[in-house]
């Protein structure tokens, strides 16, 4: 994973070319596309592990978590003319990859689950984490994870982003394109039914 954000500046790297190509009769790039280009290379360099993680909790698979990331920085870049326009970058971001996920899942464009113990790592978050985010990062994490797949999805789409990337639930609600009280219903359901369903297996808390 480490690597992740150089190879996906590599992968981009023909498409800015390409967007950043002159006119026929133009010898340089617009000044406004060479800079948008390079607030693109720099989004990729920030978000881009924040942004497979958000992929990878949904799809489990690293290397169609990977693809999904570069599907959404391309969309990003055919939209690079809103950049100057968004307040809060990763929370967009964010909200572009979730939609690219769910379109991944609805087409059926999904590659087997891994079971690898070093894929899901890349999934949690680091820094200190509250209740349900204690227990995604827990040993038993794959298990966890199979758990709040059973969530209603609503409730499973707020959890993740709540636990995975330690959204507000105003962001989360921007991702979602809901109200934030609709969010906190769903984190609080969700937590409920998750506890009930790791007491029901016997999941180590």
């Amino acid at each position: 994973m480490s690597t992740f954000p150089g190879q996906l500046t590599g992968w981009m790297a023909p498409a800015l070319k390409s967007e950043m190509a002159p006119a026929t009769n133009a010898r340089v790039a617009p000044a406004k596309t060479l800079d948008s280009s390079e607030t693109i290379t720099a989004l990729v360099t920030e978000y881009s592990a924040t942004l497979y993680r958000v992929a990878y909790s949904v799809m489990r698979n690293a290397a169609e978590a990977e693809d999904a990331v570069q599907e959404a920085f391309l969309r990003v870049l055919k939209h690079r003319d809103k950049l100057e326009d968004i307040r809060d970058h990763r929370v967009w971001l964010i909200r572009i990859t979730w939609n690219v996920v769910l379109d991944r899942k609805r087409r059926g464009k999904t590659r087997p689950e891994n079971d690898d113990i070093a894929d899901f790592a890349r999934v949690l978050p680091s820094n200190d984490r509250r209740a349900d985010e204690s227990l995604i990062s827990s040993q038993e994490h794959n298990r966890i994870l199979d758990l709040v797949d059973r969530l209603p999805t609503k409730e499973r789409q707020a959890l993740l982003l709540s636990a995975v990337e330690e959204l507000s639930t105003v962001q989360i609600a921007a991702v979602l394109g809901t109200t934030e009280s609709s969010i906190r219903s769903r984190i609080f359901r969700a937590r409920r039914e998750l506890s009930a369903l790791l007491e029901k297996e016997g999941v180590s808390r």
